[in-house]
């Protein structure tokens, strides 16, 4: 392990400044905890702290510490900080708070954060606000309070841990669930050093096995991927847990760390682009890296489950339902293996309730086990509750364990003993599971949870790794990539940023083309949009349906929400139905749009585009038309994006068996339909810091042969400073 945050990480020297009861404790820990480096800490009147000798200021210690915890207030921080630069410290974690976290009450704050960043310079900080590091491998403790972890024993490997809630880093050490902890460590507001950088530091330890991040805001796009790649290279799984589902904790976030959430969808998109893991509880957290410290990812998403008793197989297939994760029949040849070990009473199936008729008989236990794990399941589970120790004996469950110890070990395969209450797996167990090199788990819905995330990761790590993404924060801008680009569209769109903002809530500005120029400009670009024409009279839109041929479409333009307004006529066949329809539309906005119908369209599609914050542009695709935010079918994605990764989000769309030719339909040409998504979406990246929104509903996609065609589409443009005249009607 090498890199700037090396001294920090595994220090040799201690520097431990303050004298109140935070810095006493660093000291304490320390000190309980075995560490063997020098431990010194500084205070101007005390000559000890805890008991260990005390020097006046950073200027008398030794030698230049590798680590400092500096426990003093937030302006006193700020000096004790450069004196540390001056005395080439290895990095200190900042553990005051009132810095930018308090900028809506506290001018004071954002200032001191700033001067703060200054004082250390190349010097690495951690925080400020935040609790600090916890080095339970080399029993390092920069840490003000009590923990309820323990040292690795030496050869021992364990999960690193990154959160930017000191509360619940302590609450994490605090768990008794037999997962080893090689680190934990607390970002706070991460004023100079982010935490994909720590997180970085830390995987290159070969003592740590995997990574958990409980993620309020991401410090660096540019960072997490060089994160992702590096894990990808150490083969070291990476599960978040990521605040900002809710708009309420989105809002805790920003009031914490001053951290740039990002919105959620953009964000569970960004982690799955980088093959991390994303989970909703604690507990799931957990026990997921125990299963990756355990048995690593997962190659698929097949379990099997074995227990004496139907109602457990029956609690456990329900708990795969609605999951990626299943428990595939077993084949005729499998089967007959299994029943050969078991009596004619028991029906054989996955899951398997083997019933009782063997328990406590090992080698009856083994040959069931060994035959049921023969099945090649990419995880095996074995559910089995220990007794409580007060009040009984749990004798007769241990043959069962090394029964399946035996099995797993037969077949070369992975497993895992699920507890269906975690109190009903003791922490030495768990702990005495893992040696073994079986996953304990306490609880049926977590280990789901967990087996889940480790197949994703997995299954990621199968494909190549995306590449950079094109928003603010990230790597080099992108350059063109895919799609026909002419010097017509990029002109036009330039020419089009010159029309007049509109004016939004809040003061903010955007200019909003009309469909006829929207899909002027997707067409230039080389995407498949039906023929059109804008007219204004109802003869100049029977002229318009001749030229273009029955049957036509008609809309009226300027108007939002055409359906829901009565402005959209479709399969208009005659010049009489055209120009009825030209009189009931022409009042309703200020012009008409007349193009040909698509016709033979099997399902519609909605891919839009929209511009976060953090994450550039984002695409989304799902079911379209006019029941799009009643069906809720959809899926995110970052930008740029590859035909596998638009090929896998619409096949986990609820509309694709449409798409796939349900119940003896016809097939809808799936390639075309993921040519144009891979056209739109070249076109925003072409354009990245002009396109707000891009709206396209429906992408109408038909027959296999007869392409996808653009329908409808919404172009919102970022208003500039110097716009004169419109140059567009």
């Amino acid at each position: 392990m090498s890199g700037r945050l090396d001294r920090l990480l595994r220090p040799k020297s201690i520097a431990v400044i303050g004298g109140g009861a935070f810095a006493t404790n660093v000291v304490e820990q320390c000190v309980k905890m075995g560490y063997a480096g020098d431990l010194w800490p500084v205070h101007p009147t005390k000559s000890a702290v805890a008991g260990v000798k005390a020097y006046r200021s950073v200027e008398e210690l030794p030698h230049s510490p590798d680590a400092a915890f500096v426990g003093v207030n937030r302006r006193l921080t700020v000096e004790i900080v450069t004196s540390l630069r001056k005395r080439n410290a290895g990095g200190a974690i900042c553990f005051a708070a009132g810095f930018r976290e308090t900028k809506d009450d506290d001018a004071e704050g954002p200032a001191l954060q700033a001067a703060l960043v200054e004082a250390a310079g190349e010097m690495p900080i951690i925080g400020p606000n935040c609790y600090g590091l916890i080095n339970y491998a080399d029993g390092a403790l920069l840490w003000p309070d009590q923990h309820g972890g323990r040292r690795l024993a030496p050869g021992e490997r364990g999960v690193a841990i990154i959160t930017q809630s000191s509360n619940i880093a302590c609450n994490l050490t605090m768990q008794k669930r037999g997962l080893p902890v090689a680190y934990l460590m607390t970002a706070g507001n991460q004023a100079q050093t982010g935490l994909s950088e720590m997180a970085l530091g830390l995987i290159e330890d070969s003592r740590v096995s995997a990574l958990g991040l409980h993620i309020e805001g991401f410090d660096s796009v540019s960072g997490f991927e060089l994160l992702a790649a590096r894990a990808r290279e150490l083969k070291k799984p990476i599960v978040a847990m990521k605040a900002g589902r809710s708009e309420q904790a989105r809002a805790a976030t920003i009031s914490h760390t001053a951290s740039l959430a990002g919105s959620d969808a953009a964000s569970d998109a960004f982690l799955k682009r980088l093959g991390i893991a994303r989970v909703d509880t604690i507990p799931s957290f957990l026990e997921t890296l125990k299963l990756l410290h355990v048995a690593g990812p997962l190659a698929g998403y097949t379990l099997s489950s074995m227990s004496c008793s139907g109602g457990e197989a029956s609690v456990m297939a329900d708990s795969a339902e609605g999951r990626g994760l299943r428990f595939p029949a077993l084949t005729t040849e499998h089967r007959s293996r299994v029943k050969e070990t078991l009596g004619p009473l028991v029906a054989v199936a996955n899951p398997l309730d083997y019933n009782t008729f063997i328990w406590n008989n090992e080698p009856a236990l083994a040959a069931t086990f060994t035959a049921f794990v023969s099945g090649g399941f990419d995880l095996n589970m074995l559910v089995l509750d220990f007794p409580r120790a007060d009040r009984c004996s749990d004798a007769d469950w241990w043959p069962t364990v090394r029964a399946f110890e035996a099995a797993l070990a037969a077949n070369g395969a992975k497993g895992a003993i699920v507890a269906s209450m975690g109190e009903n797996l003791p922490e030495a167990y768990a702990g005495d599971l893992i040696r073994r090199d079986i996953v304990p788990f306490m609880g049926i819905a977590e280990a789901m949870d967990a087996a889940e995330a480790a197949a994703f990761i997995g299954k990621r790590w199968q494909h190549p790794s995306s590449p950079p993404i094109g928003g603010r924060g990230g790597p080099a801008k992108p350059g063109r990539r895919g799609g026909r680009v002419g010097p017509a569209g990029r002109n036009s769109l330039s020419d089009a940023l010159r029309a007049p903002p509109l004016p939004l809530m809040g003061g903010e500005e955007r200019s909003e083309l009309s469909e006829a120029k929207a899909k002027s400009l997707l067409a230039e670009y080389g995407l498949a949009v039906p023929s059109g024409r804008k007219v204004s009279t109802l003869d100049e839109a029977v002229g318009a349906a001749s030229e273009l041929g029955f049957p036509v479409a008609m809309k009226a333009l300027g108007v939002a929400h055409k359906s829901e307004h009565g402005a959209v006529r479709l399969n208009l066949a005659s010049a009489d139905a055209v120009k009825a329809a030209a009189r009931d539309l022409l009042p309703l906005g200020s012009g008409l749009y007349v193009e040909k119908m698509v016709t033979g369209g099997i399902a519609e599609l909605i891919v839009g585009i929209t511009r976060d914050a953090l994450f550039g542009p984002v695409m989304t695709v799902g079911s379209g038309g006019v029941l799009v935010e009643l069906l809720q079918d959809s899926a995110t994605l970052l930008l740029p994006v590859g035909r596998e990764e638009i090929e896998r989000a619409l096949r986990g769309l609820k509309l694709f068996p449409l798409l796939d030719g349900y119940r003896g339909r016809p097939r809808a040409d799936f390639s075309a339909a993921v040519g144009a998504i891979l056209g739109v979406a070249a076109f925003a990246l072409e354009h990245t810091d002009k396109i707000e929104e891009l709206d396209v509903n429906p992408l109408i996609v038909c027959r296999q042969g007869e392409g996808a065609w653009i329908a409808d589409a919404l172009l919102v443009l970022a208003a500039i400073s110097d716009a004169k005249e419109p140059a567009y009607a």
